[in-house]
């Protein structure tokens, strides 16, 4: 009788569902996955591995994915309810995950790199990401990140950013990682000093913008205004008609 067609296929499946299980146990024995976290939430943790490994097969090592689950676990860990702990741990990881991919030429870039840094990213960076964002229409890659990130993002500026139809109540302030830097194009900082590393072949800007930390919704909306001027002038630099 002739072998079923289907038998490379399950081969095929038999090996990628090995890949992923060997991915959660690099996990596990990595890090007792924080013992910090309850039983539920280090399960979810454990099935955003999972899910990066499917997305990240044959471009990073299970080892490399699991460190970076725990890196990101690491860096978020204690900013905000666990409740949300897993969801923002595996955006964190995967952002960070395609970032190093474009960094080390295993993806394409399509778009301008752009990456934004204050020191909380809870105001100023974000206001600029999610304009860039806005005013581009989604031709611009845009990443923002903190020198010393909040908890979360300043109640004003999503107020002041609301008004004018971007919504950033998913968002939330992210550490500064290595592989961001080394993925943008340009960098911009604002108030940051030189907390971000320099490598050559980037351009760095630096905005020198007043802080929305503790101002009211009028003097937020004047930097937001600020903001969007020069979101705008980058913006013709990096797209010129």
């Amino acid at each position: 009788m002739a072998p079923s067609s289907s038998g490379g296929h399950d081969s095929v499946a038999i090996v990628f569902t090995r890949e992923i299980l060997t991915a959660i146990d690099v996990f596990d024995k990595i890090r007792p996955v924080s013992e910090t976290l309850d039983p539920i939430t280090r399960n979810q943790i454990r099935h955003a591995a999972e899910e990066l490994h499917e997305e990240f097969a044959g471009m990073f090592s299970s080892e490399t994915i699991a460190r970076y689950i725990e890196e990101s676990s690491d860096l978020l860990s204690g900013a905000r309810i666990s409740t949300y702990v897993p969801l923002l741990v595996h955006r964190f990881a995967r952002e960070r995950l395609h970032a190093l991919a474009q960094a080390e030429g295993g993806v394409v870039k399509e778009q301008p790199e752009v990456l934004f840094v204050c020191v909380h990213n809870a105001g100023r960076s974000q206001m600029a990401a999610g304009l860039v964002s806005l005013r581009s229409h989604g031709r611009i890659h845009v990443r923002s990140a903190g020198s010393e990130p909040a908890d979360t993002i300043n109640p004003a500026v999503l107020e002041a950013m609301n008004e004018i139809g971007v919504d950033m109540t998913q968002d939330f302030p992210k550490p500064l990682t290595d592989e961001v830097v080394r993925a943008a194009d340009i960098v911009i900082t604002m108030g940051c000093g030189d907390a971000c590393p320099i490598y050559p072949g980037k351009k760095y800007e630096d905005w020198e913008l007043d802080d929305p930390a503790g101002q009211g919704i009028d003097a937020v909306r004047r930097i937001r205004d600020d903001i969007d001027a020069r979101v705008q002038r980058l913006i013709a630099e990096l797209l010129p008609e």
